[in-house]
């Protein structure tokens, strides 16, 4: 008794100091808060009274504009001082557990960054505005450039608080695809974003990558203006290297283009894109530069049924079909990349399945003995695009560091094959490698499943359908911002769409309806135009535009009043933009929604498929076991889905919506050309395995320990929060990491900088705690080369919530003191049985 009123009088004692911690941490960030604001309006004051016609102040427009543009920064910030205090005072009751991230944070930290920016460029301007080599004009294209893109986070904090309101408390998503999600696509596709794509690009990031998103950017438009025009990787290279130099000189054409682009062109045009690092060059450049290993293998393993033993009774089997789905049985392709040869990756049987591009190198040095661990890798690229051949690079690093071998899989793309075919034939490959563990150089000991985005979401879904079959699941789950809900639902995270470089909404909607089935497959025809005559052209262009280019540069630092930047612009562009081979306009798809392309269903879909019932009695998911789901839709689905309208988007409604979304008095930039946004209310997105976080409780339990490292500024940030959330509050292991000021998709880039570099080696950490845990597994471990030096502080907050239908729920808040590398843990025995219901054998 008396140990008991101890350990309550320290609790109580502990509670106490940790409230304490939470008012010294609230009241340090709103003295932050207010003194990165009294310090913008001091530095634009002073710069607004000397621009404003004083003896000393240069007169013109480049004066004009500088002041026009200063003032409205400080209109909007005065506004914004209000929004920002309210949500730093109540965005912590969005966290998981110690981890203080979640999509308001983000917002917030994106508005402060924008201010920082400013506060630093009115700072330069102060200081060098009395040099004769100070461009007037230059720097106002700076300012202006920042003010819009303050309007735009304006509005997106204006809609964060409205998703704050209609919201239940704790929830980050808004569980409709109507009402907030609809009101937010409507805006996004008429808001101008071309600001956060020109002199503002990655302001958000860490300075060490904001090079390569630039260069990303100059690319992407350079091909987007040359896209479909020739038929070879050479003449689309060629023309838009040529093309390129006016988007490099010209930040408010690029923007503009990267809009056009991002808004119009099809899922199609990302494949081309996304997939230029599949070609023969880059690949070869990367593998030069990358980590060399002794065993990299393509394999094509044939579609062949075999059994596999239950986890419950060794001496019953399941029988594991090849995949069928959409285009029947056909090979799936790997790739088996080891940094040493180990007993069996040189066996006959082996090179029997090998393709001819992987071969392996050293085969002739000694065998090292079976590696006691086996990474199976799911790569991302939205479900349409890239293999294993892309995340090549930081794989090879891996199998060195973590002296594994690693099998990737080459899962078949949407729109061509979309879902369940990726799930189908990455089960199959983890089925596969149990079963032929001795060709692997594995022993059979622990597996580890790692993916990143899109293959985060397969780590997650394969080990969900091994536990509905009662075999084996994975020793643990290491999932990188992976997207663990597909549907149109808004979430303050998501909001970030609007300015990153990497991941637009509207390119992210396109890519989930190719994998959801609804993408057209067909890419639409286009005039063939002569490589030669288009690389005649474009260097024309190109000398034409450098020269005009170069010139009205070159009068502008002798007169910074002679010449406008919209001048500049419609000289060196005009021809490019109003060119007879631009792109054709995009129609709006007219076919309606069908799964059924005369789909061949496999054993386990149509297993699945016996027990479905109707969406009008569809349970909630946590009182829904693996038998209730279907990979397809039933007659009911397909009535429903028959049903579903694409939302219109007119721009004669843009002003009706903005009296609904924003204060009276306030209207953000709006673009001169409408995004072709499609919103498919379509019953396969909400089905557990494509969007895990909707899967209900029973199938969740089945899951292995699950850590997922995110990023603060990714869209998808609050997918990664939110699932750790319903995982920890069914007592499921699973771990969050928050890595700051890093994009989506930082594993790709691992080798630009040292922050993606470490940002990576979290990974690997997270992959050999799975395996070298023993027993229950996750201790909390701090990686101290991305801390800062602040100390953490723990503070208990609100208890458990739950939010409507079941879907997504809320348990006990905390916040820890900021750190660039944020980690939470929840200690607690895997659930590895598997439900008695699950134990299909086939005969």
């Amino acid at each position: 008794m008396a140990a008991a009123k101890d350990g309550s009088t320290g609790a109580e004692n502990g509670l106490s100091r940790r409230r304490s911690s939470k008012h010294r941490e609230s009241g340090a960030t709103e003295m932050d808060t207010k003194a990165v604001f009294t310090t913008l309006y001091s530095v634009c004051e002073e710069n607004v009274a000397f621009f404003s016609g004083g003896p000393k102040g240069p007169q013109g427009d480049a004066a004009r504009r500088l002041v026009e543009a200063l003032t409205l920064i400080q209109d909007h910030a005065r506004s914004l001082e209000p929004v920002i205090s309210g949500f730093t005072a109540i965005y912590h009751h969005f966290d998981f557990d110690q981890i203080p991230a979640n999509g308001y944070r983000s917002l917030v930290k994106v508005v402060r960054c924008c201010l920082l920016h400013i506060i630093h460029k009115g700072r330069y301007i102060a200081s060098n505005r009395r040099s004769i080599f100070f461009r007037a004009a230059h720097n106002a294209g700076e300012m202006e450039a920042y003010c819009s893109a303050l309007c735009q986070l304006r509005a997106l904090l204006y809609l964060a608080q409205r998703l704050l309101h209609d919201n239940s408390h704790g929830n980050l998503f808004f569980q409709e695809e109507s009402g907030l999600s609809q009101s937010f696509v409507r805006e996004y596709a008429s808001m101008h974003k071309g600001c956060f794509y020109g002199r503002c690009l990655g302001f958000q990031f860490t300075p060490a990558i904001r090079p390569f998103l630039q260069t990303i950017a100059i690319g992407l438009v350079s091909f987007g203006e040359n896209y479909k025009k020739h038929q070879s990787g050479i003449g689309v290279a060629a023309s838009s290297f040529f093309t390129s130099g006016k988007y490099a000189i010209d930040p408010e054409l690029r923007g503009s283009e990267f809009e056009r682009i991002t808004q119009n062109l099809d899922v199609h045009f990302w494949k081309s894109f996304w997939n230029i690092t599949e070609t023969e060059l880059l690949s070869s450049l990367a593998s030069m530069t990358s980590t060399q290993v002794r065993v990299n293998r393509a394999l094509s393993v044939p579609p062949v049924p075999f059994d596999l033993p239950l986890v419950s009774d060794p001496n019953l089997s399941v029988t594991v079909a090849p995949p069928v789905a959409h285009s029947g049985p056909g090979p799936v392709q790997m790739r088996l990349i080891s940094h040493e040869l180990r007993e069996g990756q040189d066996s006959e049987e082996l090179l029997a399945i090998s393709r001819s591009e992987g071969l392996s190198l050293g085969l002739k040095t000694k065998r090292s003995p079976r590696s006691p661990c086996l990474l199976v890798h799911f790569h991302g690229g939205g479900f349409v695009a890239q293999t294993s051949k892309s995340h090549e690079p930081y794989l090879r690093s891996w199998s060195q560091d973590l002296a594994v071998p690693i099998l990737s899989v080459d899962y078949s793309l949407a729109p061509e094959a979309p879902f369940p075919r990726a799930l189908e034939e990455c089960f199959y490959a983890y089925c596969w490698a149990l079963k032929n563990c001795h060709l692997l150089g594995w022993t059979g000991e622990r597996v580890c499943l790692a993916g990143d985005s899109a293959g985060g979401n397969l780590c997650v879904t394969v080990s969900m359908r091994a536990a509905s079959h009662g075999m084996r699941i994975p020793d643990g789950i290491v999932a990188a911002y992976p997207a663990t809900l597909l549907t149109a639902y808004a979430s303050p995270s998501r909001l970030l769409t609007l300015m990153d470089p990497l991941l637009p909404l509207s390119v992210l909607s396109r890519c989930l309806s190719a994998y959801a089935g609804t993408e057209p497959q067909a890419e639409k025809r286009v005039e063939k135009v002569s490589t030669l005559s288009m690389v005649r052209r474009d260097t024309a262009l190109l000398l034409r535009d450098f020269k005009q280019g170069a010139s009205n540069w070159f009068h502008s630092l002798l007169d910074s009043n002679r010449v406008s930047a919209d001048t500049v612009r419609k000289s060196v562009s005009e021809a490019s933009i109003t060119s007879p081979h631009s792109d054709p306009p995009v129609p709006p798809a007219t076919s309606q929604f069908s799964l059924h392309r005369e789909p061949l269903k496999s054993q386990t879909c149509q297993d699945l498929a016996s027990h479905h019932s109707p969406p009008s009695s569809c349970p909630l998911p946590s009182e829904r076991g693996p038998e209730d789901v279907s990979f397809f839709l039933s007659t009911e689905d397909e009535q429903c889905a028959s049903g579903s309208q694409s939302v219109a988007l007119p721009a004669d409604n843009s002003e009706m919506s903005c009296s609904r979304e924003f204060p009276e008095g306030f209207e953000p930039l709006r673009s001169e050309q409408l995004a072709e946004m499609r919103m498919q209310s379509s019953p396969i997105v909400r089905n557990p395995y494509m969007s895990p976080l909707l899967a209900p409780d029973s199938m969740l339990r089945g899951l292995p320990p699950v850590h997922i490292v995110a990023c603060a500024l990714d869209p998808m940030l609050d997918d990664s929060v939110m699932f750790a959330k319903r995982l920890r509050n069914i007592d499921q292991p699973v771990t969050l990491r928050v890595v700051e000021d890093l994009p989506h998709g930082f594993l790709s880039l691992s080798q630009l900088s040292r922050e993606t570099r470490e940002a990576a080696n979290v990974c690997v950490e997270r992959i050999r705690e799975v395996f070298t845990q023993q027993g229950p597994p996750l201790t909390t471990q701090k990686h101290r080369k991305l801390e800062r030096t602040g100390q953490g502080v723990n503070v208990a907050l609100e208890e458990a919530t739950r939010l409507p239908r079941g879907t997504i729920q809320e348990e006990q808040l905390s916040l820890q003191g900021r750190s660039e590398i944020f980690e939470g843990h929840s200690s607690v025995g895997a659930n590895r049985q598997n439900s008695a219901e699950s134990r299909k054998i086939n005969a």
